[in-house]
């Protein structure tokens, strides 16, 4: 099969992306309320805000399409990576322009890493590569990208609570086991750093992991 197992680095690079949009979301918990901002620099912020939850809405709905082997994946994924690397790439012209901002040799290396992989995703998704033979799977009927979003919703928000919620909890038993010092609350701010992790992984892999359990069920064949 042409193409090999990379045709799934896809799909790994999309979860990938979409984990890394659900930390940026929990992490901007300090925004709220916060006005010693620059305008520039508040508004930038808002704007990635915006832009992580129109990742995850359209993950989602992309891995309903992996998952549910439809052929359409490619295209659509295709589309997708088109509008981050032009997102990826106004965000750093921004960042280069505005004076409120520091130039950063790091922050360019990082665009040019993710420009680099979402190219080396559109090129085995081309168009003639065969990856369509691969997500395809018309002799059978999975269920429809719908019911899988709404999986995906279900699971990444149970799965954010549990994860916090256990992730909270051994941040303050390992705070008391390893003696986090209290002072100025540093021992609740490590548990509740522990707790931030637990919500991550627990959203990304709960999400995940309502979408296997819907296709995991014993598709249909068309008639």
């Amino acid at each position: 099969r042409p193409g090999g197992d990379l045709f799934y680095v896809p799909v790994g690079w999309l979860i990938f992306v979409m984990a890394w949009s659900v930390y940026g979301l929990a992490s901007a918990w300090w925004l709220v309320g916060n006005s010693s901002l620059p305008d520039k620099i508040f508004y930038f912020l808002i704007g990635g805000l915006v832009a992580n939850v129109i990742t995850i809405l359209w993950g989602l709905y992309l891995l309903g399409l992996a998952f549910g082997r439809s052929g359409r994946f490619p295209r659509h994924f295709t589309i997708w990576q088109i509008a981050t690397i032009v997102w990826v790439l106004a965000r750093q012209a921004y960042v280069l322009t505005v004076p409120e901002f520091v130039f950063s040799a790091r922050s360019l290396g990082i665009t040019a890493i993710e420009i680099g992989i979402g190219l080396l995703c559109i090129y085995l998704l081309r168009p003639g590569s065969g990856a369509g033979t691969v997500y395809a799977r018309p002799q059978t009927e999975a269920p429809s990208v719908f019911v899988s979003i709404i999986a995906a919703l279900l699971g990444i928000i149970l799965g954010a609570v549990i994860g916090a919620l256990v992730g909270f909890f051994a941040g303050s038993v390992i705070a008391d086991v390893a003696k986090v010092s209290c002072f100025e609350g540093g021992c609740g701010y490590f548990a509740a750093f522990i707790g931030l992790a637990g919500l991550v992984v627990g959203a990304i892999g709960g999400g995940i992991l309502a979408v296997w359990l819907v296709h995991r069920r014993r598709r249909r064949p068309v008639a």
